[in-house]
């Protein structure tokens, strides 16, 4: 392949597309999010992964597979953990099974703040997938976006 070969040309032209799609919905999410409850989309993706922790075998996440769900380093969650715990909105504590292992779970004020915010950031999703939808380029993505499907809870 060279750099004038169209199969590479298209594979750089839809990569264009789909990161131009990815921010454009972050954008629009983190304006309403921010107006509406002081919260980033990085707050609100934080909260939202914890806020699916539950009791038992592999319910809690490590640092490392939150960082992951995140899509953040781990310096940078943690940063974002303890800017959430300045608020009141997450508390850590240390693995019972593991003295080395460090857990957050989400406080009654952050579940509180998750629950009002989840239709907004619901809704900020559907608009910015419906104003990308209205560009020939990026309409295809949108498509398959919405053709996605969640997994079948276990």
């Amino acid at each position: 392949m060279t750099a004038t070969d169209p199969a590479l040309i298209a594979l750089a032209q839809g990569w264009c597309a789909l990161s131009l799609l990815h921010g454009r919905i972050e954008a629009h999410i983190e304006r309403a999010l921010q107006s509406a409850h002081d919260l980033s989309v990085r707050e609100y993706s934080l909260l939202d992964v914890l806020s699916r922790q539950h009791d038992g075998e592999g319910g809690h996440l490590q640092m490392k597979q939150v960082a992951d769900a995140v899509v953040l380093s781990q310096s940078a969650t943690t940063r974002l953990v303890t800017r959430l715990e300045d608020r009141g909105l997450l508390e850590r504590y240390l693995c019972p099974t593991d003295r080395r292992g460090i857990y957050a779970n989400v406080t009654e004020a952050g579940l509180k703040l998750l629950g009002e915010a989840r239709p907004t950031n619901d809704a900020a999703l559907r608009d910015a997938l419906d104003e990308a939808a209205k560009n020939p380029e990026l309409a295809p993505l949108v498509r398959a976006v919405e053709s996605l499907h969640a997994p079948a809870p276990a």
